[in-house]
């Protein structure tokens, strides 16, 4: 995998102001207002920032904590993990593997086999429906 390697001028120009706040300065929105902690169509989520694809739709449950949430990255080769101490807090954030992006937390609080719950921000992620993914691939 080819790492993306941008400037801060080049991600602030390409990125709107929620997605450079979440993505490039480890922000978050506000729980129960991105696009996607009720979306539920058949798809792949990928990262707003470069592309890749993160997260696949059967992966994505209801949680009842205003983000989206899924048990399972696409595969392991697309996000990463570090320990994260701010607010006073020991999580675990999850990062876009290619871009860097930050991309929200994983939680060791699941209700599926894979106890994950992977609470990402809206605004890291795209939505692309099925079909058109595949027209991507070809």
């Amino acid at each position: 995998m080819d790492k993306v390697n941008k400037s801060e001028k080049e991600w602030k120009e390409e990125l709107d102001d929620m997605q450079y706040h979440v993505l490039r300065k480890k922000g978050t929105e506000r729980a129960f207002t991105g696009k996607y902690w009720d979306h539920f169509e058949d798809g792949i989520y990928i990262c707003a920032g470069c592309g890749e694809p993160l997260f696949e739709s059967r992966a994505k449950f209801e949680a009842h904590c205003g983000w989206p949430s899924f048990d399972k990255a696409k595969s392991t080769d697309v996000v990463e993990e570090e320990k994260d101490f701010s607010f006073g807090m020991i999580r675990t954030e999850v990062h876009c593997k290619k871009c860097g992006g930050h991309l929200g937390h994983v939680f060791n609080d699941g209700p599926t086999s894979t106890r994950l719950r992977y609470c990402i921000n809206s605004a890291s992620i795209e939505f692309v429906q099925n079909k058109d993914y595949k027209q991507e691939e070809e």
